[in-house]
Parts: C-alpha cells; structure tokens; sequence
C-alpha cells in the first residue's frame, strides 16, 4: 500500500512553473530517493507535503484518504516529519530538551523528565543513534546534530520522513552512520523519501527511485535492477554527462606558488606544524583528509583570513601577506567551503553577490560610484554561462537553492581569471550537470596555467582532478603523491594516520 500518492501537483510563481504536474507515490517501508538538478523541482514538491508550501493545484492521499495539508502541523498529525539541510535546533539546549521541546510529557503541571530521559533513550537505543540524550547540542557534530533533527521527527510519531539532502555537509563515515540509522527505521516500518543529486548514495541506500527535471517528473518509480550512476546522471541532464572528466596535464611549468614554514597556533594549541606545499604553474594539488585535522585552518591562512603564527607564502617570486583584501588583490581566488559563512551576503541580489569582494575593480566602479550598466552585463552573463537558475539577477541570492548559490560563488571567483586558486568543497550541494562543468572549468584554468590547491571531502572529486595529492593529518602534512601513483586504500591509510606517505614531488 502506498503511504504517499501526491497527484497532478502543479506549483508556480511569477516567473516559473517550479512544479508542473508531477505525481509521486511513496511505498510503506521503503526508502526513496528523489533525485534533480538542483531547481528542478524537488524540495518544492516535499514542501507541498510537508505543508510548508501551497500547492496551486493537485490533490494528496495519506494511506489512501484525501488529506488537505496547510501546514507542519498539519503534516506532523498526519505522522509526516521532514528534517532540512539547515537545522532548527537551539544550540544551548541538550538533546533530549530540543527533542521533546512543545511534546513534553506531563506529571500535574510539570515536565516529567524521567519519563522524557527514558522515552528519549529508548528512542535512541532502538533506532542506533549513539548519541548523549544529555549533550548540549553545541558540542555535537554536524552528523551528531542531524541524528537529534530526525529523533525529534520519530518522538512526534511521524512514519513519512523527508529528508532535505541529508548528506550535503556530512563527512563519509557520517554517511555511512546515517545510512545505518536510515535501515533501521526502514526495519521499523518507516517511510522515507531522500532529496538528493549524490547518485552513488542512492544507489547505495535507495528501493525506489524518481527523477525531476525542470519541474516535471521525468522517471517515477524506478527500481533499482541494472541501473547505473551513469543512467542517472542523464536523466536527470537530459544529455549525456561525463563523470570522471581526468584529463592529461601536458603544461605544467614551474613552481608558482609555495607556503613555507607554516604553523598555526590557537590558544595555546599548535592547529597546522610545519606545512611546507609547492603548487606548479598549470597545476591541480589535491588535499585530502578526513574533516577537522587542519583542513579549514589551512585554508583561512592561505587566503589571508587568518595570520598565521609563522610562515611565508610566495606568489612567483613575490612574498603575500596581509590580509584577505591584499590576497584577493594578488589574484588569489577563494572558494570558501562554508558558502554561508564565507561565500554570500543571502540578503543581498545575485548580482550584488556576483561582485563581493570585487566591487571595487574599476570594471564596477569609478569615483566611488557603482557602474551599474556594467555590473548588470557581467552578471547576466555568468548567470547564463553557470547556468544559474533564477528569474533575475535582481533575486535574493538567500532564495536560491544550496546548489544555485555555489554556482554564485563559483562563477563571482572563476571570472575575475585568478592566478592562484583555493578551492574549498567546489561541488557541495552542486547537482551532478553543475559538477561536470565546475571540473571542466577547473581543467580549463589548470591548463591555461593557473596554480590551484583543491580541497574536498568527496575522494572520487580529488583523486580525478588532482595531479598530485597531499594527505594531511592531525595538522601536519604526511605525503605528496603523484595522483596515479596512489590507490584509494594507500590514501585512506594516510587519512587515519595509519602510516606516513614517502613524498614523491
């Protein structure tokens, strides 16, 4: 029996039809991933449902009753609970309050926390979410943070559960633990659909599958039998689309860009020790290492957002230093892994966002005044060549989906033609069309000469552009290799300290 069935569901806004007569169907205990481009239609449809959005027209059936859903409240007493990319949890609360916050149990007048701390860890030992029912929320992981979001669906008795591109900003071993958790609840008899564009985790975790594209449904229910990562990929481009996009380095020149010496220490802790990197002119260097061993802070000290506590950096033959403004001024280019935190202004237009950091270059400004004519062709013009789906470049770039404001930040960074580029988690939250054109871009400027440090939690992205790889580990660097003279297993060993790598330059 169907636990869903969303019929001839049609949502527009002014500019756009972002749902146009889609019908989607969702099984009892069955995991299904809804997979798009981002803007195709996804989260919209799953808002509908969930009642955070109101459909224009279609009808919606909950264990085959017709249901009129207008609000979370409304869907959450339809036992439907949906958990979004950006959490809605007090950070100063412990895991059992954000959890049982406006369901708390009652003795008389009063919360009964026993009965709250018990039901909360059953829920907990049940489901396998290892977690502390008593953590302050702040002290836990993005993973850990995400597990608290989906027992607070469960406590409130939800058996349909969305799940807004769960995996975005979890690290691969978070996956793998959300993956378990995900089963488990499956085993339950729980209903899950999973928003995405990660095609091997849905190859990994999915029953069903169904496909938007631009609005429309444009494969529904597709079991998994025989199918491909590459069939995927184009259905949801409606062309062919080349994955794995290795290309021969035929240019590389001579070492342009160096940092030497470099440690970083923060109250009183040493972050980085002693890093020493060299990157070619037509060069793609590749870090990897599993999240928290010095990656971010690597990245901040490169692009002049942080000091570091000794180290140089040279450009060519020129020393760098100061501060961001003075980086970006010697053509060094930043994409920022948080887009959020470093990237966008979300209450500023797209094309105000399309030259942050820029602003100032005599191609957008003179005398203190903005040259709008100029601005406005620039940003029409990226618009169209990054395929950023929005109505206008006048939009709030904080109206965009995750992957449409990447495009942002990639596009603003890529066509101010930096010489040096540090390039951290370039395709987080990109659908698979935006990926293969951000790889290809990278490619492009790699062989028109450009030195480029990429930084990115998906091993497949560095292993495929990289032309050698540094492994970094508790802050220090412990390899450089050749790309095509190391093995994923190798790699994985040096991620966890499992040995030090021989340097290969």
């Amino acid at each position: 029996m169907n636990s869903v069935e969303m019929i001839d569901i049609v949502k527009q806004y002014p500019h756009v039809k972002a749902v146009d007569h889609v019908s989607f169907s969702l099984s009892q205990g069955e995991i299904h991933s809804l997979l798009g481009e981002n803007g195709a239609g996804k989260s919209t449809l799953m808002k509908i449902l969930y009642g955070m959005t109101a459909m224009d027209e279609g009808s919606i059936r909950i264990d085959g009753k017709e249901v009129k859903i207008k609000s979370p409240k409304d869907a959450i007493d339809l036992g439907i609970g949906m958990v979004h990319q950006h959490f809605m949890l007090s950070p100063v609360m412990s895991v059992m309050e954000n959890i049982i916050v406006n369901n708390e149990p009652k003795k008389g007048w009063f919360v009964d926390g026993k009965k709250a701390k018990e039901e909360v860890q059953e829920l907990i030992d049940r489901f396998n979410f290892n977690i502390n029912a008593e953590a302050k929320v702040q002290d836990l992981s993005v993973g850990e943070q995400q597990r608290v979001e989906i027992l607070k669906a469960i406590y409130r008795g939800v058996s349909i559960l969305i799940l807004d591109e769960p995996t975005a900003v979890l690290t691969p071993q978070e996956v793998e633990e959300l993956f378990v958790i995900m089963r488990k609840l499956k085993e339950n008899n729980k209903s899950i659909v999973i928003i995405t564009h990660k095609l091997k985790e849905t190859l990994a975790i999915a029953d069903k599958i169904s496909v938007l594209r631009d609005g429309k449904m444009v494969q529904s229910n597709l079991p998994l039998g025989n199918v491909t990562v590459h069939d995927l990929a184009n259905l949801m481009v409606g062309r062919e689309v080349e994955l794995n996009v290795r290309r021969e380095n035929k240019n590389m020149g001579d070492i342009y860009f160096e940092m030497k010496d470099v440690c970083l220490k923060e109250k009183g802790i040493e972050i980085l020790k002693d890093i020493n990197l060299s990157i070619h002119a037509g060069e793609i260097l590749g870090i990897a290492g599993i999240e928290g061993n010095g990656q971010t802070e690597l990245i901040e000290v490169l692009t002049g957002l942080k000091k570091p506590t000794q180290g140089r950096f040279y450009k060519g033959s020129e020393e760098i230093n100061g501060d961001a403004g003075k980086f970006i001024k010697n053509k060094v280019g930043h994409i920022p892994e948080d887009r959020h935190l470093r990237g966008l202004v979300v209450d500023l237009s797209i094309e105000d966002n399309l030259i942050l950091g820029y602003h100032d270059k005599e191609e957008f400004m003179k005398h203190g005044l903005m040259k709008r004519k100029n601005i406005a062709t620039f940003s029409n013009k990226a618009i169209q060549d990054y395929m950023i789906k929005t109505p206008t470049k006048n939009e709030m770039v904080g109206s965009l989906s995750g992957g449409n404001q990447q495009k942002v930040v990639i596009a603003r960074v890529f066509e101010q033609n930096p010489d040096v580029l540090i390039v951290a988690q370039p395709t987080r939250g990109v659908d698979v069309g935006a990926t293969e054109y951000i790889h290809q871009q990278l490619l492009k400027l790699r062989d028109e000469g450009k030195s480029i440090l990429l930084i990115s939690a998906d091993l497949d992205e560095v292993r495929s552009l990289s032309d050698r790889i540094a492994v970094i580990y508790d802050g220090k660097i412990i390899s450089v290799n050749k790309a095509d003279e190391i093995d994923e297993l190798q790699l994985g060993l040096y991620m966890t300290g499992g040995k030090d790598g021989a340097s290969n330059e």
